[in-house]
């Protein structure tokens, strides 16, 4: 059901209809429009509470951040007339107006010469052409109410090539807030056909009050696509573009932000009547057009690709076909600015290959002309002599907030670790076994686990603490972890922010910070360790363990990793804030630092779908790659 969320764990204070929000890629908290947003930025931070964060905002301020980083880098390039070797020219063969040629993986059009091996050219432009079947919708009557559940819904009769176009208004129905005040839900039927394209797009009129919400789902009420604002920082308007995956029935239901039904049978299950107005709705249903060009690539290449034009969706494709990086977005604004990936134009994506061979680059969502940047690199360690330090700070320190984009700047004062050691019921004697242990459990999962992967057998990685080495921050390759300060001494609302998202590790000097005041609270918080310790736990045990995964899951962030699902029954170190006894390894007693426990570590899993990508993320194998020699 598209609201009913997975079972609350203990020290969860989110509500079933936040999580139920969270899990499906829609924003709780309230929409910024305009300028840069509050609270840290929800890409790079392990929050305290999800529900806070204005992903939205940071999405569409972070696009304009990376406009203006492109242009400057454009610039730059012009006026230093830097000879750079010329990009390899694809054209594609698929002639203009005609589908079919290369939209699939098994037809993809090679780009012959491209790869980082020698004599191959690392850099390619793409020129093609979107030519999706045209469809001209059909205008009809509005729905009669009730319409709010899948056995009430308005049969559309959209089939394949197909399309209609009507008015509605969320708030009309007897569950509306003149109503039950439940919540008015529109649902409309239609006939999907496997691999065609559909597009749902619902427009407020001038003067309107409606911020919709798009949810389209399968007859059992499993979600197949949804949206909320189809332009970030512009909160009205909705519109979702999708491939059918099966041919069969399909519901759209539209809804007002955020209220959302329990029970997809139930008209009267919604959460509350919240955003009310009247909209106009658009559905079609066309043959539609992806374009796939095949690179080949060698483990460890770390691959960047933007489009320009008219393709709106770039998508990377492993050597099995899978989804590694659908963007349709730029989020390149993330990265520091010394790395060599590319960014502008509509969308922009990255992945590193964890296997020798063709991947796929693919692109969508468009009509027309389309200009793919698509380039490769080598790890910038590989061939060097120095070794990627990470320095555990666990003395507090001195820093400028600034660098994590610039929430809370300025000089700030951080307290060490030491002095939060008596908050778990711990004895400031036991601070030499707890950093040894928080160093194990680094070791464990950033470099224990990388080397048993096989995944590349030249990876390096050298992890020191404070306790038991001298300070080598400042030194080439050295990346810090400070574990220490508070929110309040900090300026930044958070548990943990690192500096950037590097697929690559291009920049090999970077700072994050893991803030104990929350972990060590004794409010009964989510996020606070002593929520899951009792007098079964073994204390010193379980705070290392869950320490240690919380710094490990901030250096997967300058190590190149993006966040994923916190809500799927996949644990991974990368999953965003919001499911803390998954993150800290409490066991299924609900107890933290007992027997059944479970060992929480990187791998695959989807992307966290409030921050705007599609596709399996392998967690391991970026850092594996960007930690080498």
């Amino acid at each position: 059901m598209v609201a009913t969320p997975a079972a609350a764990k203990p020290g969860d204070d989110l509500t079933p209809a936040e999580r139920a929000a969270l899990s499906r890629g829609l924003q709780v908290a309230p929409k910024q429009k305009g300028g840069k947003p509050t609270g840290p930025n929800p890409a790079v931070s392990l929050l305290p509470n999800p529900a806070k964060a204005d992903y939205a905002g940071w999405q569409a301020y972070m696009a304009a951040q990376a406009k203006q980083r492109a242009d400057k880098k454009a610039a730059d390039r012009a006026r230093s007339r830097a000879l750079e070797p010329t990009p390899l020219l694809v054209d594609e063969d698929e002639p203009v107006g005609t589908r079919g040629g290369n939209d699939t993986v098994g037809t993809a059009q090679p780009a012959p010469g491209f790869g980082t091996g020698a004599g191959r050219n690392p850099k390619a432009r793409i020129i093609g052409d979107l030519s999706p079947q045209s469809v001209s919708p059909t205008t009809v009557a509005p729905n009669t109410e009730d319409d709010g559940a899948i056995p009430l819904a308005r049969d559309t009769g959209v089939d394949g090539g197909e399309g209609i176009r009507t008015t509605g208004t969320i708030g009309d129905g007897p569950h509306g807030s003149a109503g039950t005040g439940t919540g008015d839900f529109d649902y409309y039927k239609f006939h999907g056909v496997a691999g065609q394209g559909v597009t749902i797009d619902i427009d407020t009129p001038a003067g309107g009050t409606l911020d919709s919400i798009i949810f389209v789902l399968r007859a059992d009420g499993s979600v197949v696509a949804s949206n909320d604002d189809e332009v970030p920082g512009q909160v009205f308007d909705s519109k979702v573009t999708f491939n059918v995956p099966a041919t069969g029935d399909y519901f759209v239901l539209t809804a007002g932000y955020l209220s959302l039904p329990q029970d997809v049978n139930d008209p009267a299950s919604g959460t509350g009547a919240d955003s009310e107005g009247p909209y106009t709705i658009t559905l079609t249903q066309f043959q539609n057009d992806v374009d796939f060009f095949a690179v080949n690539l060698k483990k460890g290449d770390v691959l960047g690709g933007s489009v320009e034009g008219s393709a709106t969706v770039i998508t990377v494709w492993d050597r099995n076909g899978r989804e590694v990086h659908g963007s349709d977005q730029d989020a390149t604004a993330n990265y520091p600015i010394s790395t060599p990936l590319p960014g502008g134009g509509n969308a922009v994506t990255d992945h590193v290959a964890a296997e020798d061979g063709l991947h796929y680059v693919s692109v969508t969502a468009g009509s027309g002309r389309y200009d793919i940047t698509v380039e490769a690199y080598r790890p910038i360690l590989q061939g060097q002599t120095p070794t990627q330090t990470l320095f555990l700070d666990f003395n507090g320190a001195r820093l400028n907030t600034a660098i994590f984009f610039g929430i809370g700047a300025g000089q700030r004062n951080l307290t060490g670790f030491p002095a939060f050691i008596g908050q778990w019921g711990l004895n400031r004697n036991q601070e030499r076994a707890l950093v040894r242990q928080i160093t194990a459990e680094v070791e464990e999962n950033l470099r224990e686990d990388l080397r048993a992967s096989g995944l590349n057998n030249r990876f390096r990685l050298r992890v020191l603490n404070s306790l038991d080495h001298a300070d080598p921050w400042g030194q080439p390759n050295v990346s810090r972890i400070i574990i220490g300060g508070t929110i309040a001494e900090s300026g930044i609302d958070t548990i943990g922010i690192a500096q950037s998202i590097d697929p690559g590790n291009f920049t090999t000097e970077e700072t994050a910070l893991v803030l104990l005041d929350i972990l060590s609270s004794n409010d009964g918080h989510p996020a606070s360790l002593n929520t899951y310790m009792t007098a079964a736990s073994n204390r010193v045990k379980f705070v290392s363990q869950a320490i240690g995964n919380v710094v490990s899951h901030e250096a997967g962030h300058f190590f190149g990793n993006w966040h994923v699902d916190q809500f799927n029954d996949r644990p991974n170190l990368m999953d965003q804030g919001g499911n803390f006894p998954v993150m800290f390894g409490v066991g299924p007693d609900g107890v933290g630092g007992t027997a059944d426990d479970p060992d929480v570590d990187f791998g695959e899993d989807v992307f966290n779908p409030n921050e705007g990508f599609t596709g399996i993320e392998n967690t391991l194998a970026r850092p594996a790659f960007g930690l080498t020699s």
